[in-house]
């Protein structure tokens, strides 16, 4: 996830993080990078790409929204209508880390922000019809880092272009790779990672939006394990 953004330490910041998955009816595999051994969050650690929302991001156009069903779910349980936000992050944090592009041909209507120029020079414009809203987790307080993070999850066919070419990334991942699913734990990866990875291990064959999306809510009163749109997990 992308630290340099924020000047408060102790904020809870929105985030975005993307997996992308392929070969879903044959050997799934999804697509993970490895976390520098210097950086303040997650040290080491194999995880999706991903990171804050910035506030540009609210003004970025998309080619096409987010599923309406996701769309609806994003809104529940949060102070601010970041919905748009929220997946405009999710993708240039995947064309960041990753050199992956979730777009479509087209010309943008005016001169895109400063983060978004790379992207811009594809000549594609980004696209969210392909993110599914899975998984909400909050970092439990006392980290370094705190972040309300979004899963949305992807196939990898929605890619524009070669899904292992990863040579416009920057060097906040290394060891890029397609991980099989069935062997992706035995990557060191943070435990909430680990949840997502059932959750979507229970995804592989449905293709259409959930119906209801864990959260994973650690705040400085209690931890719950809830349901968006629907009952808690214990029940």
């Amino acid at each position: 996830m992308t630290e340099h953004r924020t000047a408060d330490k102790s904020a809870v910041r929105d985030a975005a993080t993307v997996i992308l998955l392929r070969d879903r009816d044959t050997d799934p595999r999804i697509l993970m990078g490895q976390r520098g051994a210097q950086a303040a969050f997650m040290p080491n650690k194999f995880v999706f790409p991903g990171g804050a929302v910035d506030r540009a991001d609210a003004e970025v156009p998309l080619a096409a929204p987010l599923p309406s069903g996701c769309f609806e779910r994003l809104l529940e349980d949060s102070k601010n209508d970041i919905r748009h936000a929220l997946a405009v992050a999710a993708i240039r944090e995947l064309w960041e880390e990753t050199g992956l592009v979730l777009g479509r041909r087209g010309t943008w209507s005016g001169q895109p922000p400063a983060d978004w120029q790379t992207f811009h020079s594809t000549g594609h414009l980004p696209d969210a019809s392909a993110l599914q809203f899975v998984f909400r987790a909050l970092t439990p307080p006392g980290r370094p880092r705190r972040f309300d993070a979004r899963f949305f999850l992807a196939d990898a066919g929605a890619v524009a272009g070669d899904p292992d070419d990863f040579s416009a990334a920057s060097d906040e991942l290394s060891h890029l790779q397609w991980v099989p699913l069935a062997d992706a734990r035995r990557f060191d990866m943070p435990f909430i990672t680990e949840v997502v990875l059932a959750e979507i291990e229970a995804r592989v064959r449905d293709r259409t939006p959930p119906a209801s999306v864990p959260f994973f809510k650690n705040n400085d009163e209690e931890s719950l394990f809830l349901r968006l749109k629907g009952r808690p997990l214990s029940d």
